[in-house]
């Protein structure tokens, strides 16, 4: 996976039990349990690159093993 809509990663963070969006100071956040997972604002593009999606899987504690299958 390349590239990820902000609008998707935040659908399929939900499947995986985080809450939020939430409002925070620079940045919004979700939580799952004690996980606090601060998530991009858009700028220009709703569009998360392959770096910073492989980064939010890896605070999130999401394989992209198990990322793919959750559907």
């Amino acid at each position: 996976m390349n590239i990820i809509s902000i609008k998707d990663l935040i659908r399929k963070l939900k499947l995986f039990g985080f809450r939020g969006p939430f409002a925070g100071g620079k940045h919004q956040f979700m939580v799952k349990g004690s996980k606090k997972l601060r998530i991009p604002n858009p700028h220009g593009s709703n569009d998360i690159g392959a770096y910073l999606f492989n980064e939010i899987l890896k605070q999130a504690g999401i394989s992209k093993k198990e990322w793919d299958i959750e559907k």
